[in-house]
C-alpha cells in the first residue's frame, strides 16, 4: 500500500491549497487497504518532530493553534502510538502523555474528511521548524542523561502540590495568600537544600531545561508572569511567541517549582480577574480586552518585585542557618564558607547553558497596559498573591514590560 500513501502525500503534501489536500485525500477515501499504513506514515513524521527537539505538549499544542482541536486530538492520537514502542520515558514525558486528549476514531465523520484531516496535519509536520533540544529524543543511548528524578517525587513537593491546589481553590483572598505564601517558602527552603546537598556530595548535575505553554490570549502579560516566577527561583526564561511556550533553564528541582508556581499562580490570576472584571461589567464598563490586559500585565510586574523580594529573604536566612552550621562543624561542602557561593555557582551554571542554548536571544519590549482600571485591580490581586510578608511600596503607574525572546 506504500505506493498509494506516496501518491497521495505527494500529491498532497507538497504542493500548495485545498485542492491538493483534495486530491491526496480522494487517494486515499478510495483505498481503505491504506489505512494502517497512513497512520504509520504520520508515525514517522512525529518521530521527525522528536528528532527536530519537539515534546509531545508542544506539539500537541502547535497543532492546535496552527489548525484546530480536531487536528489536534488527531496529533495526540500519533503520538500515543508513536510513543508506545518505547520501554520507558523520562516522567516529563509520561506527564505529558498522560495529559492528551483521547484517540480519535478513524474515518469519522467521513473517509475522505478523515484523510483530508490528517494530509493537513502531516503537511504541518512535515513542515515545523527544529527547535533548541531540551533532552534527549527517546530511544537513544543518551536519554537516561538530564533526567527528573525517579518515580515518587520528595515529600515535600507533594505538600506544596497540596498547598497550591488549596490555594487555587478556596473562594477567600486571605486565605489563598496564607497557603500560597506558605507553598513558597516551602520552594525555597526546597531549592537550598537541593543545592547544598548537591555541593556536599559533589554531584555532577548540570542545569536542565523544560518548555511552559505561554498561550493566548495575553500571552506577553503570561510570558512576564512565567519570567518573573523563573528568575525567583534562580532559572532564565525565553520566550518564543511564534510557537506559543517559554523554555526555562535551571536545575531540575527548580524547574519544578517554577512549573508548579506559574500554573498555581495563573489560575489564581485569571480567577481574579473574572472577579474584577464582573465588577467592572455591574458598573458599566465595557473594555473587556483592555481591561484584561492591563490587569495580568500588572499582575505579572507586581508579583516579579513580590518573588524576588521572598527569595531575597529566605536565602539571607538560609545563609545565616549555613552559616552557623559551619561554625558548629555541620559544614557545607569542602571548600564552601556558606551558602551563597553555593548559589552563585549555580546561577553562574544556569546563565552559561541558557546562553548556549540560546547564543542569540533579544530583550524584547511589550506594549504597556492602557487601561488605569485593569493596572489597579491586578497590582491589588498580585499584592493578594504575595509570596511572604512584606511592607507595601507605593503603586507604580501602566509601563511597559520587557522580557527575553
Amino acid at each position: 500500500m506504500e505506493p498509494v500513501i506516496d501518491q497521495a502525500c505527494a500529491a498532497a503534501l507538497y504542493a500548495e491549497g485545498d485542492a491538493a489536500l483534495d486530491t491526496g485525500a480522494s487517494l486515499l477515501a478510495a483505498a481503505p487497504e491504506a489505512d494502517d499504513a497512513l497512520h504509520r506514515r504520520g508515525e514517522e513524521f512525529v518521530r521527525r518532530a522528536w528528532e527536530r527537539g519537539w515534546h509531545p505538549a508542544d506539539l500537541v499544542r502547535f497543532v492546535r493553534l496552527e489548525l484546530d482541536e480536531r487536528r489536534e486530538v488527531l496529533a495526540a492520537t500519533l503520538i500515543a502510538a508513536e510513543t508506545a514502542r518505547y520501554g520507558e520515558l523520562p516522567p516529563r514525558w509520561r506527564a505529558q502523555l498522560a495529559e492528551l486528549p483521547g484517540a480519535a476514531p478513524r474515518n469519522k465523520p467521513d473517509r475522505f474528511g478523515y484523510a483530508s484531516d490528517l494530509l493537513e496535519l502531516y503537511r504541518l509536520l512535515l513542515r515545523l521548524p527544529a527547535i533548541e533540544p531540551v533532552g534527549p529524543v527517546p530511544g537513544t543511548a543518551a536519554d537516561h542523561l538530564h533526567r527528573p528524578p525517579a518515580p515518587g517525587e520528595p515529600r515535600m513537593l507533594t505538600r506544596i502540590r497540596a498547598l497550591l491546589a488549596k490555594a487555587e481553590a478556596t473562594g477567600f483572598p486571605e486565605e489563598a495568600e496564607a497557603l500560597t505564601s506558605k507553598a513558597q517558602e516551602l520552594m525555597a527552603r526546597h531549592s537550598i537544600d537541593e543545592a547544598l546537598i548537591a555541593a556536599r556530595t559533589r554531584s555532577t548535575e548540570t542545569p536542565g531545561a523544560c518548555r511552559i505553554g505561554v498561550e493566548p490570549p495575553y500571552e506577553s502579560a503570561k510570558a512576564i508572569l512565567l519570567d518573573a516566577v523563573a528568575s525567583a527561583n534562580r532559572c532564565r526564561a525565553v520566550w518564543n511567541g511564534d510557537l506559543g511556550f517559554s523554555t526555562v533553564v535551571g536545575f531540575e528541582a527548580d524547574l519544578e517549582a517554577v512549573e508548579l508556581l506559574f500554573t498555581s499562580l495563573l489560575v489564581q490570576g485569571t480567577a481574579a480577574m473574572t472577579r474584577a472584571e464582573a465588577g467592572q461589567r455591574a458598573s458599566g464598563r465595557k473594555r473587556t480586552k483592555t481591561f484584561r490586559q492591563s490587569f495580568l500585565m500588572a499582575y505579572a510586574q507586581r508579583l516579579g518585585s513580590r518573588l524576588a523580594d521572598t527569595t531575597e529573604r529566605a536565602t539571607a536566612a538560609a545563609d545565616m542557618d549555613t552559616d552557623t552550621d559551619t561554625e558548629t562543624g555541620a559544614g557545607t561542602a569542602e571548600g564552601t564558607s556558606g551558602l551563597l557561593p553555593v548559589l552563585s555557582a549555580r546561577d553562574v551554571a544556569v546563565t552559561e547553558t541558557a546562553e548556549r542554548m540560546f547564543p542569540r536571544t533579544t530583550t524584547t519590549r511589550v506594549r504597556g497596559a492602557t487601561d488605569l482600571d485593569g493596572w489597579n485591580h491586578g497590582t491589588e490581586a498580585a499584592d493578594r498573591a504575595r509570596m511572604g510578608d512584606h511592607r507595601k511600596g507605593p503603586h507604580g503607574g501602566p509601563r511597559d514590560g520587557e522580557i527575553m525572546a
